[in-house]
């Protein structure tokens, strides 16, 4: 049975945990505790060489890079075809978001996160306002994108039916809310997209996201106050 190496913290392991669920396909579950330091294990990089999560076992055939694993997924398993459409065009609009996000939602919402949140919590150092400020900027930037481009004139990011771009979209974008930024304000089209795409996927988006929505709740965006 196929594996999966991840950790809940990470949104593109909650990206393909959701997937596997949500799609049915059987799955043995390999946690990976980050905060431990597991994925840097000699063990686990026989797994995955860059340590990091998540990464798939498949009977013997490994695959590393959450987008690479939607992708083969949706392939060789029978899954409906809306996931990750068979027509050539349809599918080139779900890849235009898969490429455009590497740099723009992950990478900006993530960097926000990391320097408002991650790293004063994990290095005990105070927050560096001026790249709080520059990584916010920018991740407005795409959110304002994602409100009035891709979600203009549709309910989902590549169409009229939900696909891994949007569970993508998704997981990156509960990143920001841990450290207490809300990115559905004053964005109505990014807020019923939110709804429609968490509804798709429940019960599996919710338990996927059961730390991420305690560390909101616990510490509110502020990094200075108890451990979980």
């Amino acid at each position: 049975m196929m594996k999966l190496y991840f950790d809940l913290l990470s949104q593109p392991s909650r990206a393909a945990y959701i997937f596997l669920k949500k799609a049915k396909i059987p799955f043995t579950p390999q946690p990976v505790a980050l905060r431990k330091g597991e994925h840097k294990t000699d063990e686990y990089a026989a797994i995955n060489p860059f340590q990091l999560v998540p990464a798939i076992d498949d009977n013997g055939f490994k695959l590393t890079e959450s987008v690479a694993i939607l992708r083969y997924l949706c392939r060789e398993h029978k899954v409906a075809d809306h996931w990750y459409p068979s027509d050539s065009k349809a599918q080139g609009r779900v890849d235009e978001y898969l490429e455009w996000q590497h740099v723009n939602t992950r990478m900006q919402c993530a960097m926000f996160f990391q320097h408002k949140f991650l790293r004063p919590k994990m290095l005990g150092m105070p927050v560096n306002e001026k790249k709080v400020a520059e990584f916010q900027e920018r991740m407005e930037t795409v959110l304002d994108q994602l409100e009035t481009i891709w979600l203009k004139d549709q309910p989902f990011i590549a169409g009229h039916q939900v696909t891994i771009a949007d569970l993508l979209a998704a997981c990156e974008l509960e990143q920001p809310s841990m450290a207490g930024y809300d990115v559905c304000e004053g964005r109505p089209n990014l807020t019923a997209w939110f709804k429609r795409v968490k509804d798709a996927f429940q019960p599996h988006y919710d338990e996927a996201h059961v730390m991420v929505y305690r560390v909101k709740d616990k510490f509110g965006g502020n990094p200075t106050k108890s451990n979980l």
